[in-house]
């Protein structure tokens, strides 16, 4: 869960020779065959999806197509999209405040906050996740026996509005405000309107010391799964012809509200819980969205592609997860480039 931002290591510089060595791969599956030879042991899935239909996928280091993966951070964007389903439905606005729909927190900083903000990433609490330090640090949310009094008791640092700090805080805030609003568990809101329609039936979901699911991740799905989902995104929120999440808040979840590029090497902007970053392959400039956890889990989003690459890796802590991700990523629309 934690995005830790570590220096390229001199291991994952062999680890990638694999690809920076070969010539440009002629299909995508020798893009995936080529981490067969990662030393890192530690790659489990990827999946590439074009127009809905699986193209390539390969699993790695013993896994198969039912294994659940931990996504850990990546499942804050799919807290967004439950976010976006309690709005279609009525009783959420990002216009609103936290206190709003939570009132046990409602006289807090955090009750304060309006929703917009917190799904941004800038809250204004005194939540850092690389700061250990920082009150609102997610290692200090995990460990709290009381996690509504915990949330309560985070001050405020900053104006809301006015300083992105990445948090799982927030994320963690939003899940339970979806719960108040919806009336419902959160993995079993999530259940009915997003993992069913989707077709998703098996799956694994964290929960807090007060058995509340953590809306900042520790959600575990099969990576065939995840790229569902990033197949949902790519097509406004619509499966199989039925209408899941509302398209206008896919279009406010990617948009670019943030400019994150000076403090996040891998991203551009972010947006609801969703990243971007525009790939320069080849010279053509190709926008991509993602959802984004620790060790290098992704569900990338490529619309000018028609395609959705999910990575799963175990990775945690190390930072060469991200960029091994990113570099598949980019062999990938290298390859694809060779055959359009």
């Amino acid at each position: 869960m934690r995005r830790l931002n570590f220096l390229l290591s001199s291991s994952l510089l062999l680890s990638c020779t694999a690809l920076a060595q070969d010539s440009v791969p002629a299909t995508i599956a020798q893009v995936l065959q080529a981490q067969d030879r990662d030393s890192h042991g530690d790659l489990r899935a990827v999946v590439v999806l074009r127009e809905g239909a699986i193209v390539a996928e390969r699993y790695y280091n013993g896994e198969t197509a039912e294994t659940l993966h931990d996504i850990r951070s990546a499942g804050k964007s799919i807290t967004a999209l439950l976010v976006g389903a309690a709005v279609a439905r009525g009783p959420l606005a990002t216009s609103k405040t936290v206190g709003d729909y939570w009132p046990e927190a409602a006289n807090s900083p955090a009750g304060k906050v309006a929703l917009d903000d917190l799904l941004t990433m800038r809250s204004g609490l005194a939540a850092f996740d690389e700061d250990e330090q920082s009150p609102g640090n997610e290692d200090k949310l995990d460990a709290a026996s009381d996690p509504a009094a915990f949330v309560r008791g985070v001050p405020a640092a900053t104006a809301p509005g006015s300083t992105y700090r990445y948090n799982s805080l927030g994320a963690y805030i939003a899940g339970r405000v979806v719960e108040n609003a919806s009336g419902a568990d959160l993995e079993d809101y999530a259940a009915r309107v997003l993992f069913a329609p989707l077709g998703i039936s098996r799956w694994s979901w964290g929960r807090d010391v007060a058995k509340h699911p953590k809306g900042q991740g520790n959600l575990s799905l099969r990576a065939r799964d995840t790229a569902k989902i990033g197949q949902m995104v790519l097509d406004d929120g619509v499966v199989d012809g039925r209408r899941v999440i509302d398209a206008a808040w896919i279009k406010a979840a990617l948009a670019p509200r943030v400019a994150i590029g000076a403090v996040d090497r891998y991203a551009d902007s972010y947006g609801y819980f969703w990243y971007a970053k525009t790939q320069d392959i080849g010279g053509q400039k190709i926008a991509v969205h993602f959802a984004s956890g620790n060790g290098g889990n992704k569900i990338y989003v490529i619309p000018a592609r028609r395609m959705v690459v999910s990575i799963a890796s175990r990775a945690y802590g190390k930072g060469y997860g991200q960029r091994r991700s990113e570099d598949i990523l980019q062999a990938i629309l290298k390859a694809d480039a060779t055959q359009m």
